[in-house]
């Protein structure tokens, strides 16, 4: 019976979803950490009378059409990439971007990596690294002895040296924004890389023309509301029973033609 399958996929797909919801709900203290949703579509139709043939000698045509869907699909799990909150944290190496950009990341095998979270740390050679040690791209380093570091909303990076007492420029964070940023491929650790559907990056100065500013001493928040997660979570739990019935109503109606025979 062809509704065994169909809610079969129905299930498969509310499965993904809670499991979409699930990292959400799991993410809702990752620094810059952007949600993600489900996009579903329906299957292939098997057309048992199409709409506009004729019925009759006379020539009436069927207004409608009889078809007989075969279920859902998971079609894609975009992120969410709005703004999330930005908090106050009162460290000098947390920085968080108001608008559009992502912080270019240096990876070992030499490729670029993409992230909002600004939760930066200095390695023992003064270079300013994320939280795993990669380094932030330009390769800033803080001298040991410099004092009043600053880092300005275009980015500039500033600090106060030994015997001068006007701050001196020591590196410039840049920016990347794409076309399509929900088409970025994320690698875990709070990064991403270009795919060929998020487009080459853009990259300028904090503040130039489309591009977000930078805000020292903060840290953007994950975009996740949990009342809407909760809600969404629970409209997946009655879906996913709801083809479950539909499964156990199939059974119930082959069973009883079984008994007829």
């Amino acid at each position: 019976m062809r509704a065994l399958y169909t809610a079969a996929t129905g299930m498969m797909a509310q499965e993904a979803n809670v499991e979409v919801i699930s990292n959400n709900i799991a993410n809702m203290r990752t620094t810059g950490y952007k949600k993600q949703r489900v996009d579903f579509q329906d299957l292939l139709y098997q057309t048992l009378r199409r709409a506009g043939t004729t019925t009759s000698d006379t020539g009436t045509v069927a207004p409608v059409g009889v078809e007989i869907g075969s279920g859902v699909r998971t079609a894609g799990t975009p992120r969410i990439m709005s703004q999330g909150g930005v908090m106050p944290t009162d460290k000098d190496y947390d920085v968080a971007i108001r608008g559009e950009g992502f912080f270019r990341i240096e990876l070992p095998d030499g490729r670029i990596a993409y992230t909002r979270d600004g939760s930066f740390e200095v390695d023992p050679n003064g270079i300013l690294v994320t939280v795993d040690g990669y380094q932030v791209e330009g390769g800033i380093t803080i001298p040991p002895d410099a004092t009043n570091f600053s880092i300005n909303s275009e980015g500039l990076v500033q600090a106060t040296l030994p015997g001068q007492a006007a701050p001196q420029d020591i590196g410039q964070i840049q920016l990347s924004r794409f076309v399509n940023k929900s088409g970025l491929e994320s690698i875990g650790e709070n990064l991403f890389v270009e795919t060929e559907g998020s487009g080459t990056p853009v990259t300028e100065n904090p503040g130039g023309e489309g591009t977000g500013t930078l805000l020292q001493r903060h840290l953007e928040q994950a975009n996740v509301n949990s009342v809407t997660e909760i809600s969404d979570l629970i409209a997946a739990q009655r879906a996913y029973e709801m083809n479950a019935k539909v499964i156990s109503a199939a059974e119930e109606m082959l069973q009883a033609t079984t008994n007829m025979r």
